[in-house]
């Protein structure tokens, strides 16, 4: 996957720059919600409870003030990428044990033509491993500056 095809997952849409959650339930809610109003899940409970049930399995909070919420559901047409900032931090159980700042949410039908699910999430976890780029994602306010961030390599 290219990086121009990494920033067409993403859109202003599916941007959240002030998550206002502070524990992990409602984070993952706030963060539905907001596709939902986008337009871009169908049923709202059904994507909830596929998240809920993912967490249960071992935390998507990879550490470092990162977390990954993801799935396959027949609720969504097409690949969704949701990009959520939080400034304060929440609980969200990461696997170090420090508050998650950037969520990376991923969200694809449970068959791709294209595959592209795995080979997004996979490229996102590279570049978050950098701390400065990391740090530049932690800052952002608007989505033209993380659309600059991808752009720079």
């Amino acid at each position: 996957m290219t990086r121009e095809e990494l920033i067409s997952l993403f859109s202003p849409d599916l941007f959240i720059p002030k998550l206002k959650s502070t524990n992990r339930d409602d984070a993952l809610q706030e963060m539905v919600d907001h596709a939902v109003e986008a337009g871009v899940i169908r049923d709202r409970e059904v994507i909830l409870g596929m998240l809920k049930n993912r967490e249960s399995l071992g935390s998507t909070g990879l550490g470092s003030g990162v977390a990954f919420p993801h799935g396959r559901s027949l609720a969504i047409p097409k690949l969704m990428a949701l990009l959520a900032v939080s400034k304060k931090g929440v609980d969200y159980g990461a696997i170090d044990g420090k508050p998650v700042n950037l969520f990376f949410m991923f969200i694809a039908p449970p068959v791709e033509k294209d595959n592209r699910y795995l080979p997004a999430l996979g490229q996102v976890v590279e570049l978050i491993r950098d701390d400065a780029t990391r740090e530049k994602l932690m800052a952002l306010k608007k989505f033209d500056e993380f659309k600059a961030i991808l752009e720079e390599d």
